[in-house]
């Protein structure tokens, strides 16, 4: 160790030595987190990381358009995220929530599978599902929770860790239900009951299928007119699907960030779209990954050989540094918390001394953070 008050010898530095938690830390004064989105879409601020020459340049987010070339690929996550908080109150009156984060199987196997297809086929109706619930101490199974007058939930059975498995029960399909008494998923460091704005906005413009319980939320700054002046450039649009599951929120909380695991996620990747990403990476065109969760199942789907496979599965990859990638070139992401696994992976790209230099540039800025807040570009 270096002596005290003196700067880290070359062994010691983050890039060079197995991270620890502690050096993804950084001050983040609480006015700076997003309570609301910007006025609209692309009025957000845009924070370019150039990496070869180490240098920051602020603009907004529609100058992405100087940023990527004709022939760069631009993947979105084309994930949706449901209502997937419902209020209701117990048997005795009092207040309850479910929080409803994927379908799981039926005992029977028969029925609807956890997440069966990532892609269309995801939007099976189903009435079985893994849920947190409070308070917990008291809905234990065999309870029921009344949430509106065609729809009840019951308590199946508890799982480790706390959660429960419950099935919807109401005159109707669940998801039809689900839309209509469910909230918004608002992340836990937004302070507020979800309103009528938050339907709209907790959601991309090319949401698709439904299964997600947190918003991609690099990709909340894009509108329609600004990707149609992107293809109109000559960027490639691909969509694939990364189900965003409540892990995303979830602190890491050991110092060694090799001891941390990630909650598996679904995803979906089709043929075209693998056909699409082999063709430009074998044309030596640029990747762009469209928040941390479409790098992750790119990352996740690509081989040793550089090729991308496409089908469906599950994915836990943490990724934090060192690490080789392979399939993204270009990042576009949100300002990330503290000692978060997202922002492990935004130092593996970017390099750890410039990430947080760009984050102490963004407080010092008065950028807006977390999933309403600003975007990053690492080029």
């Amino acid at each position: 160790m270096g002596r005290k008050g003196s700067a880290p010898s070359i062994e010691e530095r983050p890039e060079q030595r197995t991270p620890r938690t502690g050096d993804f830390d950084y001050p983040l004064p609480e006015t700076l987190i997003a309570d609301r989105p910007a006025p609209r879409r692309d009025a957000s601020r845009l924070l370019v990381v150039d990496r070869e020459r180490e240098q920051l340049e602020d603009h907004r987010f529609p100058d992405l358009r100087n940023f990527l070339a004709d022939g760069d690929v631009l993947v979105l996550n084309d994930t949706r995220v449901f209502p997937a908080r419902l209020l209701g109150r117990k048997s005795t009156g009092a207040r309850a929530e479910v929080f409803l984060l994927h379908p799981v199987e039926e005992p029977t196997g028969s029925g609807p599978t956890a997440g069966a297809h990532a892609g269309p086929e995801a939007d099976a109706a189903p009435a079985r599902w893994e849920a947190i619930v409070r308070p917990g101490g008291k809905l234990k199974p065999g309870r029921r929770v009344v949430v509106g007058d065609s729809l009840e939930i019951e308590i199946e059975d508890s799982i480790p860790g706390g959660g429960r498995v419950v099935r919807l029960i109401g005159d109707g399909d669940p998801w039809e239900l689900i839309e209509r008494f469910g909230q918004v998923p608002l992340p836990p460091y937004i302070r507020r009951a979800g309103d009528a704005a938050d339907v709209e906005r907790y959601q991309t413009v090319y949401a698709r299928h439904r299964g997600s319980v947190a918003a991609p939320t690099a990709g909340l700054h894009f509108t329609r007119p600004l990707l149609n002046d992107l293809e109109a450039d000559g960027v490639r649009l691909l969509r694939i699907t990364l189900h965003v599951g409540i892990g995303t929120f979830r602190p890491v909380d050991v110092e060694d960030p090799r001891e941390h695991r990630l909650q598996a996620e679904r995803y979906h990747v089709d043929p075209e779209t693998a056909a699409a990403l082999n063709a430009a990476r074998q044309e030596g065109r640029r990747i762009c990954a469209v928040g941390t969760t479409a790098c992750r199942t790119l990352e996740s789907v690509v081989g040793a050989d550089g090729r991308f496979r496409s089908g469906e599965g599950q994915t836990d990859l943490f990724i934090f540094p060192p690490y080789e990638f392979k399939a993204v070139d270009l990042l576009i992401t949100n300002f990330h918390l503290p000692r978060s696994s997202l922002l492990m992976l935004v130092t593996a790209l970017a390099g750890h001394d410039l990430t947080m230099r760009a984050y102490r540039h963004a407080v010092a800025e008065r950028y807006r953070f977390y999933s309403y807040g600003d975007a990053m570009l690492v080029v």
